[in-house]
């Protein structure tokens, strides 16, 4: 189903525990809908890898953070695994009038936060309208645990504190307008595009 996402745009809000999967769907869900773009987070963090600035995220010093944070620019920040990370408004309403829908991989207190945000703008706003949020949940914590220590990218204390994240995360996922058990790639996916395909087919009957 490769529908395009642009005649209205949406701004969908994507969440998960460390090691279900979150990564790999939305990778596809761009790859295959070119009228969704990625959202660009601002982090304190250092750039790992290839990283680069302004395309895996904006890395900014703590000093430049606080003049964002003091001048009221991001739509939501929060620390994560001691980093701070956050959205500038700037990008999303930048993509609405692209005629793109935008997408963001960020944690549960982000989200919450674009959640209160949302519910206060009037109605007819079009973050308002277009605003979706899922929850990529594993099948069970033992299956996440698997899946963490199988990649074997961590030590066994960091993925034991992953997990009691985890535990937390999956505390709020009964805040989000959709929960997307991945159990297996190809159906989660295409659950997870069938809840944003009938958001946007809402709107527009709306």
């Amino acid at each position: 189903m490769n529908e395009p996402l642009n005649s209205q745009q949406l701004l969908i809000v994507v969440s998960a525990p460390s090691g279900a999967g979150k990564t790999t769907l939305c990778d596809r869900l761009l790859e295959e809908h070119t009228g969704i773009v990625y959202s660009v987070s601002c982090t304190t963090r250092a750039p790992r890898g290839q990283e680069q600035d302004g395309r895996n995220y904006f890395f900014l010093t703590e000093d430049e953070f606080d003049e964002r944070l003091a001048a009221g620019l991001f739509l939501e920040h929060a620390v994560v695994h001691g980093h701070r990370y956050g959205t500038l408004k700037s990008t999303i309403e930048q993509a609405f009038a692209d005629d793109k829908s935008v997408l963001m991989d960020i944690d549960v207190q982000g989200a919450a936060q674009i959640r209160g945000a949302v519910e206060s703008y009037p109605d007819g706003d079009p973050l308002k309208a277009g605003f979706v949020d899922l929850f990529i949940e594993p099948p069970s914590m033992d299956v996440l645990k698997r899946r963490l220590t199988e990649r074997a990218e961590d030590r066994h204390d960091e993925i034991q504190r992953r997990l009691a994240v985890a535990e937390n995360e999956m505390s709020c996922r009964n805040d989000y307008m959709y929960r997307v058990v991945n159990d297996d790639i190809d159906r989660a996916y295409h659950e997870l595009e069938k809840h944003i395909l009938d958001k946007q087919r809402g709107i527009c009957n709306g």
